[in-house]
This record gives structure tokens, sequence and C-alpha cells, in this order.
């Protein structure tokens, strides 16, 4: 099969997953003249209310899977932790990208730490866990205080936990074992950024400036971009950690790195996540090619779009908190101004902890934007 097969306008991408990524890649591969079919298994998910066609099953459906394989031109995720067996089944009959390799290391903490490591990428320093004899090991490493996770699995904070002694240390083995585990030293940090990367088959790549993230609950709260003063003098060591994983990785698609930069001003690598991400979204209104059109180009081979920015902007997410007794905020402020930018998801059953939506702010400085996006998404 031709690895640097190209995609022209006009074919079909396959997409597995149906959440709210994948719609907002469908839009962006609908405006370039694609059709897009999606394979999850929810039924009225957001991608599907929006995809050409939508195939819904079990990804651990072999039959269904080829059948889907075998209606697209090419493949490609909208999150990472679609079973490999869906990836090994498609790709025996159409391109999938990024493939297993990349998977298979990123659905696991252990090996993509690892991999990273060895690939010589600064990383949070961590230990392999299985039991609470591990646990103290960990311990005279690392040190107090740890965070525990499960190896695979787990987003938005769940599937972890924080932990300062031993005591608290054998209670999360009880909550997140019996699989292996990974304990990661505690980071303290003075900021969490993330940069996207595409890569294509044909090898260019094409990396974004470096987003400022802060989080509520483990869950990405706002992002906002260019970076502050005191982050400028990070971002060029960011962008060139997160191109250099692209290409030792053999990406084809896109990827978010996540990081921490501590007391030094040093970046270390947090975790990966070769897809679009929730930090990206501001690319939509604030940058000439959307992540999710980049995403598009790299996906079918096309010359990546340039990366330049257009203003400076913030994004923060609606949670189903802002939804009160069920029924939705009151948008007629975000609509009445001008630089505001509103996504919704399609969602019909908004709950604590889960993301509904997005708004985006343009401004004449990211602390602008912030304050603003603030502002308008408490009504």
């Amino acid at each position: 099969m031709n690895r640097e097969k190209v995609v022209e306008p006009g074919g079909t991408i396959g997409v597995f997953g149906g959440g709210q990524l994948g719609r907002m890649f469908c839009h962006a591969a609908q405006r370039l003249g694609y059709q897009v079919v999606v394979y999850t298994d929810e039924a009225n998910s957001p991608a599907t209310q929006v995809a050409a066609h939508s195939v819904v099953g079990d990804y651990e459906d072999v039959d269904a899977v080829r059948a889907f394989a075998q209606r697209i031109d090419v493949a490609t995720l909208e999150f990472e932790n679609i079973p490999l067996v869906a990836v090994e089944t498609a790709q025996k009959s159409v391109l999938v990208r990024p493939g297993l390799q990349v998977l298979a290391v990123a659905q696991n903490r252990l090996v993509e730490k690892s991999t990273l490591k060895d690939f010589g990428f600064p990383v949070t320093p961590f230990q392999e866990v299985r039991s609470y004899s591990d646990v103290l090991h960990a311990a005279e490493v690392l040190g107090w205080p740890m965070v525990i996770k499960t190896a695979t699995g787990g987003y938005d904070g769940k599937g972890q936990r924080k932990v300062s002694s031993a005591t608290q240390a054998n209670d999360a083995l009880d909550v997140l074992g019996p699989e292996p585990l990974i304990a990661e030293k505690w980071i303290s940090y003075v900021a969490e950024v993330s940069v996207l990367a595409a890569r294509s088959p044909s090898g260019q790549i094409q990396v974004y400036p470096m987003f400022t993230n802060s989080h509520c609950n483990h869950i990405l709260d706002i992002t906002t971009v260019p970076a502050c003063d005191s982050l400028r003098g990070v971002e060029p060591r960011a962008i060139e950690v997160a191109r250099g994983i692209a290409e030792a990785m053999r990406l084809e698609g896109i990827i978010c790195v996540e990081m921490f930069v501590d007391q030094k001003g040093e970046v270390m690598v947090n975790e990966l996540a070769p897809r679009p991400h929730n930090s990206g979204h501001l690319t939509i209104e604030a940058f000439g090619v959307s992540q999710f059109e980049q995403q598009v180009r790299a996906v079918c081979n096309l010359p990546l779009g340039e990366v330049s920015q257009v203003r400076p902007a913030a994004m923060v997410n609606l949670m189903g908190e802002l939804w009160t007794d069920g029924h939705a905020p009151d948008w007629s402020r975000v609509f009445c101004h001008p630089n505001a930018h509103l996504h919704l998801y399609g969602k019909t059953q908004p709950r604590p902890g889960r993301k509904m939506g997005h708004l985006t702010v343009l401004a004449d400085s990211a602390e602008q934007a912030a304050q603003l996006a603030s502002r308008l998404r408490i009504g």
C-alpha cells in the first residue's frame, strides 16, 4: 500500500470516533469538498449529526469495521483510545493515519513516557507501579507527592490520584488497580502549555505557536495565545520538542504535545494526543488554517497550511454546569459581540463535567480575550 498516497478533494475520509472533535473535523473536510463517514459506538453523537454517513457499531466488530474501511479512501481518528483491533482491521484495506505505531505509544502512558525518554525528549520523571512495594520504591526515587495514573485509559483527570503519603498511595492502588500503573513526580510548574504539530506522509511539518492552558477540576478551562511575556523565552524550546516528536514518531496527522514549564523555565512532556486537541479549538478563528483543516490536509497528504495567527485569542470551555435545570444559557450577549464565536456540539444531555461546547474570543491581547471570554461565558 502506497504510504504517500494523496487523497484529493472529492474523496471520502473515514473517522473513528463520533465526538465533538470528529464533528469539527467533518466541518473542515466538507468545506474542502470531502465526504466523511464516521464509525462510532454511539448513535446520535456530535459527529454523526453532520457526517455524510455514519456506521454505528462496536469497535471490535471486525466485519463492521471491514465494511466501513471498504467505502473510504483513507481513515483517521478523533480520539486515541480506539481498540487497536479496529485499526488493524481497517488498515488491511485502507490507509489509517496515524497508524498502529503511533497509537500503540499514545494508548499506554508507560510506553509513551519510555518511548519519549528513549528518543531523548524531556519527560516528567516516572516509575512503573504494580504493587505497594513498587509505590515505596517510586517514592524513594521521585519523592512525595506523586501522581499515580492508570497506564491505559483515563482523560480529563479520570484514572489518576495525587498522593502525598504511603497510606494515600495504597488507597490509590485499591481504586486504580489492578492493572499496571505509572507513578509520576509531582511537578511544581509555573505553567501548563501545549503545542500542536502536524506532519504529512510526505514529511512536511507545520507547528503552531505555544498555547497557555489553565484547568479546573482537572479539565481544561481556558486556553490563550500568544504566550505572555514571561513565557516567550520558553516557546522556541516547546516548539522544538513538538516538532521533534512528530518527526521521531513518523506521525501522519496532527499531534498535541502537552507540557509543564517548571520553576527553572524548562519544559517537560506530560502527555501526547495524536489528534486535534481541546486547546487547539481557538485555531478555527485565530489562525489562517485551523487544527481540523490541518488534520484533513495531513491525513490526505496535501500541502500543509501556514500557521499564521490572525489575532490574539482565548478559548473557554462551556461545561454542563452552565445548563440550569437542563435549560441552555442565554447566548444573546455572545451573539451581540463581534469578536465572540460560539461553538455548540449538539449534545442533548448536559451534566457536570461534560463539555457541551466552547467559546472563542479575539481581542488585542490574549489577556483581554481571556477576560472577555470568561465574562461572556457566565452571561
